[in-house]
């Protein structure tokens, strides 16, 4: 913890399960995430290994599989493998976005069917919502789902979608109602077994290479009535009841590998030798990163409080793009910053804020972008 910060709100078992966590990244993620990176996905024997340590829906009840935990635990996993960089595991987008609809919205038979093997890490998840036409804007969303006696028939595309070549689970935004707009938007747990359904190509990112991003066709997919999660035409309203929880995830993220390339920044500048001096020792080298602590210390108390909030159930959505937007923005500019103070070496992979840099940008895109969150905020102003 810097000395310019506040207490956390962590308790002990928060900090004891930190310590697994820190030895499972070291010992199961780490050594791989080179080769994830030329493979362009995680392998599933790394998913496996996570559900056997219980790092996979912490927060879901133990009756369905889960740790029996709170978001606290969710945290945890965040910020250590944000501190390592480590940004192939799509293991918060599983247990932290996709489970949360099933725990909170999924019928008893849904959540026995699918939350147990989610967090064994048999079962990878993935949610779809994002169209080649359509981002932030659901109510422009092309993919629709048409009832046929019993069933729903689901025709469309999406892209962008993260963990999608490996997901076995796929919960699906499609149109029920077309022409209802926002109001006419559904839930569907997808099976990826199912027939009709299939993936594109692995989509060619400029970071995150160890992500695995696919574009999803489905093309007369016929799923039960039953694969509907939550009401008819009501997916509007449970996408914007779990999407603060998302944004405080990414913000987690931003501030965690902020603090990390800062303190990657202050040893590199320590050691770096410029006219016979530490860059360190130039002034104007010093004083950036004392003004990036001071930056990143009132980030890091802000978020701290909003996780306070989160785990009391009292954060609000303009709270969470609050969150969001000022990390995120934040930690590209202070990535930035650091980048420039490693000088060439920066622009390498060779070293680590090189790969944050470019990671980091899509920060300010997912999740609903930058400009999304500013008009959230807007609105209560």
């Amino acid at each position: 913890m810097s000395f310019l910060t506040f207490p956390r709100p962590f308790r002990d078992d928060h900090e004891m399960f930190r310590d697994s966590v820190r030895k499972f990244i070291a010992d199961e993620i780490l050594p791989h995430h080179d080769q994830w990176e030329r493979d362009h996905r995680v392998s599933r024997e790394a998913w496996l290994k996570a559900g056997e340590m219980g790092l996979l829906l912490c927060a879901a009840p133990e009756a369905y599989g889960g740790l029996g935990g709170d978001f606290g635990h969710s945290a945890v996993i965040i910020e250590e493998l944000s501190r390592v960089n480590a940004t192939g595991p799509g293991f918060p987008l599983h247990s932290d976005v996709v489970a949360p609809y099933l725990v909170n919205y999924g019928t008893e038979e849904q959540k026995h069917e699918w939350l147990p093997k989610m967090a064994r890490g048999e079962v990878i998840s993935a949610i779809a919502m994002t169209e080649p036409g359509a981002g932030s804007d659901l109510a422009a969303i092309k993919t629709t789902a048409r009832r046929d006696g019993d069933d729903y028939i689901i025709n469309g595309q999406k892209t962008f979608i993260t963990n999608g070549h490996n997901a076995d689970l796929i919960i699906l935004v499609a149109k029920t109602t077309p022409d209802a707009g926002r109001k006419g938007v559904s839930l569907f747990l997808i099976d990826a077994k199912t027939p009709g359904f299939s993936r594109g190509r692995s989509i060619e990112k400029i970071g995150q290479q160890a992500q695995d991003t696919a574009e999803l066709f489905f093309e007369d997919v016929r799923v039960p009535a039953s694969a509907m999660l939550g009401d008819k035409d009501r997916g509007f309203y449970l996408l914007m009841g779990e999407l603060a929880q998302e944004r405080l995830v990414i913000a987690l993220r931003a501030v965690a590998t902020m603090e990390a390339m800062h303190e990657a920044t202050l040893e590199y500048t320590r050691d770096r030798k410029v006219f016979g001096q530490s860059v360190f020792d130039f002034q104007t080298a010093k004083y950036r990163l004392a003004e990036a602590a001071a930056e990143i210390a009132m980030a890091r108390t802000y978020i701290d409080r909003c996780l306070e909030m989160h785990l009391n159930r009292a954060l609000t959505p303009e709270q969470a793009a609050s969150a969001k937007l000022t990390s995120t923005e934040m930690q590209g500019r202070l990535l930035d910053v650091f980048l420039q103070l490693h000088g060439g070496y920066g622009f390498t992979r060779e070293y680590a804020i090189g790969r944050a840099w470019t990671d980091a940008r899509v920060l300010r895109i997912y999740g609903g972008s930058s400009e999304i969150m500013r008009e959230i905020i807007s609105r209560k102003l």
